[in-house]
């Protein structure tokens, strides 16, 4: 028998309260305990915190939309449709954002471009960079390891495999950093359409001119695969390139940043796990998936009923929002031994940071890639690292797992 619209403990109904962002572990766990599918009037929607139901909702192409222009999220986007055209008309040409068969389109012409060949044969630059920005840290006392690391790496590695000009880079991030208040659902920034619409209109007016010269000048970079791109017929048309570079740029700094800089304050909780690591560096592979199950840089995705179904019991409504929170689903006691221990050895890791199905992160093996690198070089050179951040604080979304700041010291060998 299923049951619709349980009553909600007031304690869950925040889901942007100070114990939900800055400890998502503990918030979720207990919300799993009482209940695993819970309806939530103040999101208007459906919490999912088990792994089996979470792993389920990612899996469902056919009942669940990620479309963020239909259904209950259309009326989101309502209000500022007609103020921030271009803003909206950008997004809607993104991956994450679409539904069969448009996604399939997109996606297909996107691993035509962008395949595991072309992140792989990026790994000697990163390489390089890694000990570059790596060697910049020594014998310092504090450092801003956020800015100085955890954001450059990923920023000039995503700039430089789509060819962007390095000289944007700074840019990249403020506009970035707008451009996330609108995708993240911030709470708290009334402005988020402004800023987001003005960092997509800055955003656009570098990408385009880029992308026109690749057209007759093509290079060895990710827009010039792009542009080229095609399939049984099928091309990109300028602005899905433009709209899915911008998708690059932002997600490809700002997932990585996260990944790098949860995974050191994970090595400083735990640090004989940091002297495994550098006495084995063969275990960066495993090690970068535990950082993506233990404290990953998204914490849930959004999903809405194309119609009726039943999910853990519970009767899902048409039009009805579900949040599958892979953070709590990555924790659950019933697929993960030990849960909250952080074990740079756990295999198999059959963690969902990335998501599932056909909205997997396509930008996951670079991601990968990069934080493998980064975590080897950096336990193998120093001894220990040490979180000087007195109070970490955690943005204020329902998608990300951001820091707004870490503060390091890196001890010498």
């Amino acid at each position: 028998m299923t049951e619709t619209l349980p009553a909600a403990p007031q304690l869950f109904d925040d889901l942007l309260s100070d114990a939900a962002i800055q400890t998502p572990t503990e918030f979720y766990n207990r919300l799993r305990e009482q209940d695993p599918v819970h309806w939530n009037p103040r999101w208007n929607g459906w919490i999912v915190t088990g792994y089996r139901d979470v792993i389920a909702g990612f899996r469902d192409h056919e009942r669940l939309s990620s479309d963020r222009f239909a259904g209950p999220f259309a009326k989101d986007m309502a209000g500022s449709g007609s103020r921030y055209q271009q803003l909206i008309d950008f997004m809607s040409h993104w991956m994450f954002t679409k539904d069969r068969p448009y996604h399939t389109h997109l996606r297909s012409l996107v691993n035509t471009a962008f395949t595991p060949r072309s992140v792989e044969v990026l790994r000697p630059r990163i390489r390089q960079l890694v000990a570059s920005l790596a060697d910049s840290l020594r014998g310092r006392d504090r450092v801003n390891f956020m800015a100085e690391f955890a954001f450059t790496l990923p920023v000039v590695v995503i700039a430089e495999y789509l060819g962007i000009p390095p000289e944007s880079r700074e840019n990249l991030r403020a506009w970035s950093e707008d451009l996330g208040a609108v995708v993240f659902f911030q709470g708290g920034n009334q402005d988020r359409f402004d800023t987001g619409g003005q960092a997509m209109q800055h955003l656009a007016e570098l990408i385009r001119p880029i992308v026109r010269d690749r057209a007759t000048n093509p290079r060895e970079d990710l827009i010039s695969g792009m542009v080229h791109a095609e399939l049984d017929g099928d091309r990109f048309e300028e602005d899905e390139i433009i709209s899915n570079v911008v998708l690059m740029v932002f997600a490809g700094h700002e997932t990585t940043m996260n990944l790098i800089a949860n995974g050191i304050v994970a090595f400083d909780r735990f640090p004989g796990e940091w002297e495994r690591l550098a006495g084995d560096p063969g275990l960066a592979r495993t090690a970068v998936e535990e950082v993506l199950r233990y404290d990953g840089p998204i914490r849930a995705l959004a999903r809405w009923a194309k119609e009726p179904f039943e999910l853990g019991g519970r009767q899902i409504e048409k039009n009805h929002r579900i949040l599958l929170v892979q953070h709590a689903a990555n924790h659950d006691p019933a697929f993960f031994a030990h849960p909250g221990h952080f074990d740079i050895g756990r295999w198999p890791n059959k963690h969902l940071a990335f998501g599932q199905g056909i909205h997997t992160c396509v930008g996951a093996p670079l991601a990968r890639l990069e934080a493998q690198e980064a975590f080897a070089y950096l336990a193998r050179e120093f001894a220990s690292v040490e979180v000087l951040t007195r109070e970490l604080r955690y943005g204020r979304n329902l998608v990300s797992r951001s820091l707004s700041g870490l503060d390091a010291r890196l001890h010498d060998r």
